[in-house]
């Protein structure tokens, strides 16, 4: 299946809709941890933690400010920064407290165990508690992809058209951006631990939950991405 047609899925008798959709999008695939762009740049995207200034000691508050100053200093590229508010997700919570109810040997013990895990979710969904995810976007284009339409062809998604040569060519390309990506990638991760903040690379998986859920914010509630993956939406 097309990893892009998790990001707006439709039905199948819908196939000139969804084309219709993914033309909006800039992004042609999504590989290694990867975002491949349609003008043939590669993006990574870091996830990091937060942290509450105004708790922290007057000393603590100059370590972070300098150790920040120091990582903006040490930029020699742009950066992307993406602050996302979205409604809090406990669904794997829930579904462990269901599986926990699950293997209770009372009946008693069994029904407490679901109707906690019910009083839970219906707190969860009236009280509309939200949540804030920071992430970094590093950049990394080829000098050449700066000339429109230079590199649209060779960035596509793989169609029966492509050739062997074409998808050597491609996956050179890749592998020769990629590693300018990992330097800068390891820069702005080591210069943002310095600050107290913990990062973590997003991978394959987490791109494609992070833009499905971004274009799909209600849907994917209820439909996740695995059971996306149980259904033939690309036929």
């Amino acid at each position: 299946m097309d990893k892009l047609n998790f990001i707006a899925p439709n039905k199948k008798s819908n196939t000139s809709a969804k084309a219709a959709t993914q033309i909006y999008l800039r992004i042609a695939e999504i590989r290694d941890n990867t975002l491949v762009l349609k003008n043939g740049g590669i993006r990574s995207v870091l996830k990091t933690s937060s942290i509450n200034f105004n708790l922290k000691s007057e000393q603590e508050q100059d370590a972070i400010i300098y150790g920040y100053r120091g990582f903006l200093n040490s930029l020699e590229f742009p950066i992307q920064i993406l602050v996302r508010s979205k409604k809090l997700d406990i669904h794997e919570y829930i579904e462990g407290i269901k599986k926990l109810g699950d293997s209770q040997t009372n009946a008693l013990l069994k029904e407490q165990t679901y109707e906690y895990a019910q009083y839970i979710n219906k707190l969860i969904e009236y009280a509309d508690i939200m949540e804030k995810n920071f992430y970094v976007i590093v950049p990394y284009n080829p000098a050449r992809a700066t000339k429109p339409g230079l590199l649209e062809g060779l960035m596509k998604k793989f169609s029966q058209k492509d050739t062997y040569a074409d998808l050597q060519r491609r996956n050179n390309e890749f592998t020769k951006l990629k590693k300018g990506l990992t330097q800068r990638v390891n820069t702005i991760k080591s210069g943002l631990e310095n600050t107290g903040l913990q990062v973590e690379e997003l991978n394959t998986g987490a791109l494609i939950d992070l833009f499905y859920t971004s274009y799909n914010p209600i849907t994917s509630r209820t439909i996740r991405i695995k059971d996306l993956d149980k259904s033939d939406l690309s036929a």
